[in-house]
């Protein structure tokens, strides 16, 4: 049986862990006071005392031999057996079936290992082999992880929702040698297997056995985990195409093992004692940062509930229900859960709420704090670095702002060429890489050295994003360098828009691009998703109600003077916009 479809029982039930949280709903270190419809919470952080004392304190050690499984993982089991560690168990995983997978970091080393042991040996992988892992939300999923840490082979996840031609792309593209899936998609697989010459080893997460496949059920003997360099190759994402093609992006072992911990400890402030939910989809970089990486540096739980798509019911009840003290998902989510009624849920247990992906509106924002009492602290990054700014615990959260720079990065807004543009400028957001490039940036976009090398101007790498630093540090988005509109010589940031219009109540959801005009050259063009209540009303004079709406609340010359309305918004599967897809339809681009 494979241990996706086994019932753990730890050594603590769960009545138990959820007396402890509510125990603790509102220890010493929460400040409260009344705000809008509940109880403002505002907790302490639980790793530092102030933002600047996160930079006093962040100084990495990079060793010159580092693997996350041994030195991480492996180190937290002894613990457990040691009685060192709080009784949270490491995996907790649930479905719409009422079905249970709980994980101590005993169990979670002992299962991976088994797994590794077939990788290295009946797979016959060796160290830098690339893995392809296309799994949804299912237990499987993180041992796949683990092993390949343990085997050194270098892992590229990929979403479920890819099809035959992605698939190929990315297996040709990637020379792996192994590809695990499920059944739903091994048929894809098999499709295009024959085009793949490096393809040598498939693996199937299924309880029926299909031809040609190995059972992942089939696990035998122990492994011992390999020495890694901190410099050797870990994992490789495929960048989520918002813009262009997607790219290689690779991680080394110390990149995400090590430098994650900027995640874990300080702007997700996790402990052991935390049980942490992170929606991400196991395709995207999100999962590792907030799904594997960071809260295990931290020794707490990963909490998932796999549910065959997004609800919001079932997300709300589920906050409700289970002991989760720090919940992270995208703004695209968190948009949707405040359109419904949330006054009959209890959040109690939950204490901190954060976000990434994208920019958040404000205005989900109040509706979130009034729901719920909580804050939401937003971060930015990407999937080629890790945290590059970001809201933490202590900090003035400023609408509309992201943040402040990482412990981990020195950020700058600079021009073309790569210098430092004063406060209050428009600019490039950039990382600095010169006299030293920091560890945790991505090695390279694998096999692409032209794309690679269009990163880096001057001392800095260019993250693609425009945004302004204001005289407090902190930073603002306008958006992607390629989304921002040039209108009769006016530059517009879609994000300022997207946020007038969501204030208003007949908007559920928004993108904002270019559309060509002739005579300005381009326009401010904005797809609409109406809110219920709204979709039977005259749709011509409600596009003027919102274009005076948005000329009330920002400048004048970025109200959308085209508008049209939607039913939904073409995204990612990770949730981001796909503005790219709007402005080529607007522009006439294949």
């Amino acid at each position: 049986m494979a241990p996706g479809n086994a019932k753990r029982t730890p050594a603590w039930g769960p009545s138990n862990l959820h007396g402890r949280l509510i125990f603790c709903i509102f220890p010493s270190n929460f400040k409260c006071q009344i705000r809008g419809h509940r109880v403002h919470r505002v907790s302490r952080p639980q790793n530092f005392t102030d933002y600047e004392s996160i930079k006093q304190q962040y100084s990495p050690q990079i060793p010159e031999y580092f693997n996350f499984a041994e030195d991480v993982l492996d180190v937290w089991a002894e613990k457990e057996k040691k009685g060192e560690k709080a009784s949270n168990p490491a995996f907790w995983w649930v479905n719409d079936r009422k079905q249970e997978v709980r994980w101590s970091f005993e169990e979670l080393g002992f299962h991976s290992r088994r797994l590794a042991n077939v990788l290295s040996g009946a797979c016959g992988l060796n160290q830098q082999d690339r893995v392809f892992l296309v799994l949804p939300r299912v237990p499987e999923w993180w041992l796949v992880n683990v092993a390949c840490l343990r085997t050194g082979t270098v892992l590229l996840p990929g979403t479920s929702q890819l099809t035959a031609r992605d698939i190929l792309h990315r297996l040709q593209t990637s020379g792996a040698r192994c590809v695990i899936t499920d059944e739903s998609l091994a048929p894809l697989l098999d499709a295009v297997a024959s085009q793949c010459s490096s393809l040598q080893h498939k693996i199937l997460v299924s309880p029926t056995k299909r031809e040609g496949w190995k059972n992942f059920g089939d696990l035998v003997s122990d492994h011992e985990c390999v020495k890694t360099r901190s410099d050797d190759p870990m994992t490789i994402f495929f960048t989520s195409g918002t813009t262009g093609s997607p790219k290689m992006t690779q991680h080394s072992h110390s990149s995400y093992g090590i430098g994650l911990t900027v995640n874990g400890r300080y702007w997700l402030d996790l402990t052991e004692r935390d049980v942490l939910w992170n929606t991400s989809d196991t395709g995207w970089a999100k999962s590792a940062w907030s799904s594997v990486y960071a809260p295990w540096i931290q020794g707490a739980c990963v909490f998932i509930h796999h549910m065959p798509r997004f609800d919001s019911h079932t997300v709300l009840e589920t906050l409700s229900s289970y002991p989760i003290s720090t919940f992270c998902t995208a703004p695209t989510a968190y948009r949707m859960l405040v359109q419904e009624d949330m006054s009959s849920y209890n959040f109690s247990n939950l204490q901190h709420c954060l976000c990434a992906g994208e920019p958040i509106n404000p205005e989900v924002m109040g509706k979130w704090r009034n729901a719920t009492g909580l804050d939401i602290y937003e971060g930015y990054g990407q999937t080629e670095t890790v945290l590059i700014a970001g809201t933490f615990k202590g900090m003035k959260i400023k609408a509309g702002a992201f943040g402040k720079a990482s412990p981990e990065y020195d950020v700058q807004v600079v021009d073309e060429a790569g210098n430092v543009l004063p406060r209050g400028v428009e600019g490039n957001l950039g990382i600095r890489v010169k006299p030293h490039k920091p560890f945790s940036l991505f090695t390279e976009y694998t096999g692409d050295p032209d794309r690679t090398a269009e990163c880096y101007v001057g001392d800095f790498y260019l993250t693609g994003d425009r945004g302004v630093m204001d005289e407090d540090d902190y930073l603002w988005f306008v958006g992607r360098a390629d989304d921002v509109i040039l209108s009769a010589g006016y530059r517009i940031g879609p994000f300022e828009v997207e946020n007038a219009l969501i204030e208003h109540q007949a908007v559920a959801e928004s993108a904002v691009v270019s559309s060509p005009d002739p005579i300005r050259g381009e326009v401010v063009k904005a797809f609409v998703v109406l809110t219920a209540e709204y979709k039977s009303q005259d749709q011509d004079q409600l596009k003027k109600e919102l274009q005076t709406y948005v000329k009330k609340v920002t400048a004048p010359y970025k109200y959308p003077r085209k508008i049209e309305f939607v039913e939904q918004l073409p995204k990612t599967v990770s949730g981001k916009i796909r503005r790219v897809e709007l402005r080529n339809k607007e522009w006439g681009r294949s």
